[in-house]
């Protein structure tokens, strides 16, 4: 099993974002909920080939799955699975940008067609648009056993997807706050603490809306899983203010990490996994869930419209949600792994550095940090247009 010490890779899968905001004009046509680009049930599939195609093809984020120490181009879980099966697994890391992956597949998807993809994996505020756009089909959790028995029940209920029967989390993590303890020379433990006078000018917030309101929103107080129009204005409110006084150095995509270790910065809005990474070469970064709460979000798996290999896509995601898998593929990319019964299978590892995962919060999540934990309520295609463009004005994209 790797060991997160050397087999960590120095960019995440998240340090490849950029900052979001604008969408290309087809994406924010779909979006918007145009009423034609909106596919009816009945649409949605075509007859599934698994029985006698024993291939399926997963489209993924770079550096987000785990490789071989020697051989970075072979992948123990995802060979093991085809072993097993027999199944051919076509792995294309191929998505860097929600925003551009739907850009790419959704003339096929508002036009009927096929992808060409049996599974992708896209952070849940776009899989919201998805669902609600009915572009990817239906589950059948009598082919997904340890999805059933093993999903973490944090996740189990999202607003744009009830019971997760359109979408499952591939790897979970958590925005809250980094910053550099000994430099500060104090703890944080609020987010209003960014705002502190001794901060002025070295603080950073993410640039993209969906990366960043949630947050911001929990340090008023608000319950992100039911927030309002005006909550988000109030947010919006506050960070100007923050910006006209010099608060705030830049927003950032992950470029934020850059900053944090150069000493530039001394806290910033994170992203837990990013930390993991940083902390092994400075001890002195941490991450802070906030006392008010900070927001856990996912990468899900769908299966999109008119995919080939239906049955073949869940055995697959169901393979994965097998607490021995799901733990090598944490021990890898450390992030919050969405399956709890994997820590126990990395406490009993006898390498001393797996082993101490099982004890990380940050993949593993403790009863205390888990109560101040929720998943946002996404924004809807009718708030975005508007909603984009306060954000994107105060953050000057």
């Amino acid at each position: 099993m790797p060991q997160t010490s050397s087999q960590t890779p120095a960019l995440s899968r998240r340090s490849l974002l950029r900052a979001l905001g604008g969408t290309a004009a087809l994406g924010a046509l779909a979006g918007c909920g145009v009423p034609a680009a909106y596919v009816k049930a009945g649409d949605r599939t075509v007859t599934d080939l698994s029985a006698r195609d024993h291939r399926l093809v997963f489209a993924n984020w770079p550096l987000y799955i785990d490789v071989d120490d020697k051989n970075p181009n072979k992948r123990p879980t995802l060979d093991a699975f085809e072993k097993r099966t027999g199944i051919s697994v076509d792995y294309i890391e191929e998505i860097n940008d929600n925003d551009e992956f739907f850009g790419k597949i959704s003339p096929a998807l508002m036009n009927h067609q096929s992808t060409g993809r049996d599974i992708i994996v896209i952070s849940d505020w776009m899989c919201a648009r998805f669902v609600r756009l009915g572009w990817v089909q239906k589950m059948d959790r009598a082919h997904q056993p340890n999805v059933a028995k093993y999903l973490d029940p944090l996740l189990r209920t999202p607003a744009f997807d009830p019971g997760r029967l359109y979408t499952v989390p591939w790897q979970s993590g958590i925005t809250g706050i980094a910053y550099n303890r000994k430099k500060l020379g104090r703890e944080i433990r609020h987010v209003k603490d960014l705002w502190a006078s001794d901060l002025k000018g070295r603080v950073t917030l993410l640039s993209g809306l969906d990366e960043a309101f949630a947050l911001l929103m929990q340090g008023n107080g608000v319950d992100i899983t039911k927030w309002t129009a005006d909550d988000f204005y109030a947010v919006c409110d506050e960070v100007q203010k923050q910006v006209d006084r010099g608060q705030i150095r830049r927003f950032t995509g992950n470029d934020y990490t850059k900053d944090l270790v150069s000493g530039d910065v001394l806290a910033c809005q994170a992203y837990s996994g990013d930390v993991i990474q940083l902390q092994a070469d400075n001890p002195d970064i941490r991450f802070v869930v906030p006392e008010e709460g900070a927001e856990l979000w996912s990468d899900s798996l769908m299966i999109p419209d008119r995919a080939a290999h239906k049955a073949n896509a869940e055995r697959l995601i169901d393979y994965y949600y097998e607490p021995e898998v799901a733990a090598e593929l944490a021990a890898w990319v450390n992030y919050v792994c969405p399956v709890p019964a994997a820590q126990q299978v990395l406490a009993d590892s006898k390498d001393k550095d797996t082993a101490a995962l099982a004890d990380n919060p940050l993949i593993f999540p403790n009863t205390e940090m888990r109560k101040r934990l929720a998943i946002a309520r996404d924004i809807t295609s009718s708030e975005r247009v508007e909603f984009a463009k306060r954000w994107n004005k105060i953050v000057g994209l």
